[in-house]
């Protein structure tokens, strides 16, 4: 039974920019039909020479984004968060000053911030100096600036906030969110994550590394492979997501239907190793229960598992060994998004608890992408092959970052009168 003491939090606007598109629908379409977003790196791409392989996503003028000069320092991690954020106010029919006080709506947009933009800067001020540098830089591109161009833009003037939590920034924002509104800190907050990864210098320290899928250039849709066998890195993928949350109370007052209650969070550090996960999976493990624990709800409760699988030998094991610690004896059904859309970073939490909500939404369950040989060392009830329709209440998406950051949501069907549900 869910936590009934406190206010139920919905998601009543959803914006997605993605390898697969920008609607909703069709990434979901994407999910479910295993039609992938991953390519050869284009020729003339920046990253050209850097990847293999990319999930690059729609080409978007930053002209169109922000007019006037500004336009051309500004990164694209912001672009793409300005356009999720459009998309998410217009499918929450939300107006600032309409609807709710502008102190009373929050921002929290998050992102690994415009190193492509600085790298770029560093190049000109190498080549013409310091008056080659342009003024328009810093708002180009720090980290907190998806949030500060989101707030200008809608007049949101309540707490604003940006996340640092490398691959688990997104759905950190959105628990960000849920604690805000339970705390009846704001009536609305936007939250979510924008990502651009695509440029040389990035590209080529996962490279050094050894954290990128390799050997696929002639295959580049078979690249990323959560939980298989044949996995050998993760792919690099740019994109944004941006949610509308409020609560139940307040979404029913204006009449919007939502997309999912978001029940609880959980969150956790491994305090291992800076690049790597705890082997053991003791501390994701814990992110978990915790989740489950803020919702009012057991292991036999959930019904399907996002995993934040990102097709990497050790992390995709870690996750595994945390998800059987956890539902042992009431395993779900466990399926990573990312072989289709490859590794978005922070971006990719929030673009998967979209995934999750549409699951529960609409009783369908998407794949893991190209898992041919399950990895015997992730022994878990893999959606493998075709979509699997099931029914269900609840589900839970896992984001693990750099650093060891760990946050689980768990989403189910919206509390609200109306829904974006048929029945």
């Amino acid at each position: 039974m869910t936590n009934s003491s406190r206010p139920d939090i919905v998601v009543t606007g959803i914006g997605l920019v993605t390898p697969v598109g920008q609607e909703l629908d069709q990434i979901f379409d994407a999910l479910c039909g295993g039609r992938s977003g991953i390519v050869a790196t284009p020729e003339g791409h920046p990253a050209q020479g850097s990847l293999e392989v990319m999930g690059k996503g729609p080409d978007i003028d930053a002209a169109d984004v922000l007019p006037g000069p500004e336009s051309r320092t500004l990164d694209r991690y912001i672009v793409h968060a300005l356009v999720a954020a459009e998309q998410a106010m217009a499918d929450a029919d939300l107006v600032v000053g309409r609807d709710v006080d502008p102190y009373r709506a929050a921002t929290v947009v998050s992102g690994t911030g415009g190193l492509a933009t600085l790298e770029s800067q560093v190049v000109t001020r190498t080549q013409q100096g310091r008056f080659g540098v342009s003024p328009y830089l810093l708002p180009g591109m720090l980290p907190n600036m998806a949030t500060a161009r989101i707030a200008i833009k809608y007049d949101l003037r309540g707490y604003s906030s940006s996340i640092g939590t490398a691959c688990a920034a997104g759905a950190q924002s959105i628990a960000e969110g849920m604690r805000i509104l339970r705390n009846n800190e704001a009536d609305v907050v936007l939250v979510g994550c924008g990502e651009a990864p695509l440029f040389p210098t990035l590209a080529d320290t996962f490279h050094n590394t050894r954290a990128l899928a390799r050997g696929w250039a002639k295959d580049p849709t078979s690249a990323s492979r959560p939980f298989d066998k044949r996995r050998n890195g993760l792919v690099l993928a740019e994109g944004a997501g941006v949610f509308v949350l409020e609560r139940a109370a307040d979404a029913d007052a204006r009449g919007r239907a939502a997309y999912a209650t978001l029940h609880g969070w959980g969150a956790t550090t491994d305090a291992h190793h800076p690049t790597t996960p705890r082997p053991d999976g003791d501390a994701q493990a814990e992110s978990m229960r915790r989740a489950l624990a803020d919702a009012g709800l057991g292991p036999a409760d959930i019904g399907y598992l996002n995993a934040h699988a990102t097709s990497t030998k050790m992390g995709d094991v870690a996750e595994s060994t945390a998800i059987g610690r956890v539902f042992a004896g009431a395993m779900p059904a466990v399926s990573s998004n990312k072989g289709v859309t490859g590794h978005m970073l922070g971006a990719s939490g929030v673009i998967e608890a979209a995934a999750t909500a549409l699951a529960v939404g609409h009783g369908l369950l998407p794949p893991t992408v190209n898992l041919d040989e399950p990895d015997p060392a992730c022994d878990l009830d893999h959606i493998r092959g075709k979509a699997r329709q099931n029914p269900i209440d609840f589900a839970l998406s896992n984001s693990f970052g750099f650093g060891g950051h760990n946050v689980s949501l768990v989403l189910g069907r919206p509390t609200t009168r109306l829904s974006r549900f048929a029945e």
